[in-house]
Order: C-alpha cells, then sequence, then structure tokens
C-alpha cells in the first residue's frame, strides 16, 4: 500500500469500529468481536469482510512493527467505506455490475486527502506553540487535580433527554446499539423524554436467532459502586414478554456476563391455567459459556385477571427501576403510582460475581412474531458513583 493507502485505510478501520463498537480501537479484536463485526458490515452494506481478515487488520494497526504488513484489496476497503458512509445497500453482483470502480473508497480516500492538505497550511511558530504547550499542560493538571479530590461528582450523571440529537447523545456519553432506522426516528415523539419501541429481540439467543437488542442506548461505566436508575411514563406491558428496563453488561456483545432488570408482562405458565401478569423481573445471564440465563426475580405487581384496566392504567402512570451496586452486593428496587414521586420499594437483593462495564436503557419483547410494538418513554436516567466503603 501507499503511504496515503496506508493512512486512510488506519483512519477508515478506526471509524469504522468506532461506528459498530461506539469506543475507540484499543486492542487486537477477538474472535468473538471480529465475527460481530464482520456481521455488522454485512447487515449494513450487504457485502463480506471475513472475521479473520478484520482481526488481521486490527492487530496490523496496533503494531509498530513496519515489517508486518496487510494488503487489503481494493473491494475491502469500499465495503469499509460504504459502512462508515452509510452507502445503499447491495451486493457482490450488483456492486461489480455499477461501482466496479469503487467510487467509496476513492470518495473517501480523497476527502481525507483534503482535510489533511487543509490541516497543514497552519504552521504555528515556536513560540507560540510554546504557550500553548504551556497552558494545556495547566488546564489538564487543573482537571487531574479535580478528578482527584471530586471524582465521585465528576463520574455522576444525569439524563432528562431534552434533546435527543445524535450529536447532542454522543456529547452526553451515549452511543445507540443495531439502530433501526424507522423506530429510532420516532425517539422524540413525547419531548421531552426518550421513546424506545418494544422491538423484537433479546440479549440471549435461543435456538434460531442471535442476541440482539435493536436500538439499544449504552453508555460506559467507569466505577465498581453505583447506582442507577430510570423512570418510565404510562408504559404498560399488554403481550408476548414486552419490557422495559436497564441491562448492565461486561461488553456489548452480549458475550460476556449481564442483568435486567426490567417491567415485564408475562402471559407463559408452563401449562398451568393463571392469570397473566405484569412483573418485575430479573435476569442473570453467565455469557457466552452458558445457553441460558438465569431468572432471578419474578415479582407480580398486577393481575389482569384481578384488576380492572382503569386501574392497572392509572398505576402504572409512573414506574421506576433502581439498581444499586456495592462491589459484588445488588440491590433491586422499583416503584409503581399515579403519583411522579412515589417512593422506591426493595424488590430483591444478590450477590452477583459480574463487573458491568456498560449500562443499556432498552425495551423489546423476545423473540416473537408479534408487530404490535409499543412505546417506552424514558423521562430520566440517572447514574450516581458511590463510596465502595458504605
Amino acid at each position: 500500500m501507499s503511504n496515503i493507502d496506508s493512512k486512510a485505510f488506519t483512519v477508515l478501520f478506526k471509524t469504522a469500529f468506532e461506528k459498530c463498537f461506539g469506543f475507540a480501537l484499543q486492542k487486537t479484536l477477538s474472535e468473538t468481536e471480529s465475527k460481530h463485526f464482520s456481521n455488522k458490515i454485512f447487515d449494513a452494506t450487504g457485502l463480506v469482510i471475513g472475521a479473520k481478515s478484520l482481526k488481521n487488520y486490527s492487530g496490523y494497526i496496533l503494531s509498530n512493527e513496519e515489517t508486518k504488513q496487510e494488503n487489503p484489496s481494493a473491494a475491502t476497503l469500499d465495503t469499509l467505506a460504504r459502512y462508515v458512509l452509510e452507502a445503499p445497500y447491495t451486493d457482490e453482483v450488483q456492486r461489480k455490475e455499477k461501482e466496479a470502480h469503487y467510487p467509496y473508497w476513492f470518495r473517501y480516500k480523497s476527502t481525507l486527502a483534503d482535510s489533511l492538505k487543509e490541516k497543514s497550511v497552519i504552521q504555528p511558530n515556536r513560540k507560540y506553540l510554546f504557550y500553548v504547550v504551556v497552558i494545556i499542560t495547566i488546564l489538564v493538571s487543573v482537571f487531574l487535580l479535580n478528578e482527584f479530590f471530586h471524582s465521585e461528582t465528576s463520574k455522576s450523571f444525569t439524563e432528562n433527554f431534552q434533546s435527543l440529537n445524535d450529536d447532542t447523545l454522543q456529547q452526553h456519553g451515549w452511543f445507540v446499539q443495531s439502530k433501526d432506522e424507522t423506530w429510532w426516528n420516532r425517539r422524540n415523539e413525547n419531548l421531552p423524554g426518550l421513546t424506545l419501541f418494544t422491538l423484537r429481540g433479546d440479549n440471549w439467543p435461543d435456538s434460531v436467532n442471535k442476541p440482539v437488542i435493536k436500538n439499544l442506548l449504552i453508555r460506559k461505566i467507569d466505577a465498581d459502586c453505583f447506582s442507577t436508575e430510570i423512570h418510565l411514563e404510562n408504559f404498560i406491558p399488554g403481550a408476548d414478554w414486552q419490557q422495559a428496563g436497564i441491562l448492565l453488561m461486561e461488553d456489548t456483545s452480549f458475550s460476556g456476563k449481564s442483568i435486567r432488570l426490567s417491567i415485564a408482562y408475562n402471559d407463559y405458565f408452563g401449562g398451568f391455567n393463571k392469570p397473566n401478569e405484569i412483573i418485575i423481573q430479573g435476569l442473570n445471564s453467565g455469557g457466552k459459556d452458558f445457553t441460558r440465563p438465569e431468572e432471578i426475580a419474578h415479582i407480580p405487581l398486577f393481575t389482569m385477571e384481578h384488576n380492572p384496566d382503569s386501574l392497572i392504567n392509572n398505576n402504572m402512570r409512573y414506574s421506576a427501576l433502581r439498581i444499586e451496586k456495592n462491589n459484588d452486593h445488588f440491590r433491586f428496587l422499583y416503584s409503581s403510582s399515579p403519583l411522579q414521586n412515589f417512593a422506591f420499594k426493595e424488590a430483591f437483593t444478590k450477590e452477583l460475581g459480574i463487573k458491568p462495564k456498560y449500562i443499556g436503557i432498552f425495551a423489546l419483547q423476545g423473540f416473537v412474531n408479534n408487530t404490535n410494538y409499543i412505546p417506552a418513554r424514558i423521562s430520566f436516567f440517572n447514574l450516581s458513583v458511590t463510596d465502595c466503603g458504605k
């Protein structure tokens, strides 16, 4: 590869990686991550880049050894560019017929080259550069001292979803995984507040389906002890495991351990005749080494047979979920009321060996072929870092 091609490929691959995973490339891809990356590219473009090739590319980009070379084909570079630039869906046959000149790769490389030329025009003198370095050093020192003395405040975060523009969400530390554009574009139907829909999907697989949660809103967690909560308005699940809630994850590919707390609808009783119910459900997944999750909580809120719809609707006007983590000790709480400031109740506590690195807000209905998706309006999110000694 030429020098400009190599630089463009490096920037392109890192950009594609961050688009897929929501964070910057820091280490060579694992086999699971490579397969996930390959599938995401195929789902978005209709074109294939092998998982093994993606793994090798990540190692090449992160390696400082000049002797270690990779030479991706123009077709591969074009596929990556199509993924980053969100080109129309196609396949290899159509591309060979209409776009065999690989326009997206050359467009990306040209745009990047123009950008680098513009940046190289400004050449600050040494005296100016010295003052810039001094100022930056002072600012960084002040920031680090503030982080040291006020780490709890700086890491805590509250979101009222006043604005749901992609740029605003990204600035607030959010990223969206498995975006379904049609339904994601309806996220701002009830501002202020985030509107998700109970789309088909789940974070653990079955014999037919791979794990996926559409429009999963995720942010990183950098603390061992914390509490997090969401508030919902008029979320009343009514069929087929419709649910919404909080998901704690060790990774974003669902291959690690996870904990899910949700308000859900249950109409399955293994053949027994029982009234359908709205429940607080807790699920603990051991990750890829375990084929099934463990239901760690199943707490009925309302049974549909004994309560009129008007009563249920009134008492589900405002609901909330909270998870408190202190090392391996987890405490799960909920609230459901016609009043917005109703107190939390403890649902259950559990000792769990999981070190979550990400928190997600979700709505789903499992792998059920019911297209009557209902909205879940999240009006508030909070993440508060706590002292592990308390």
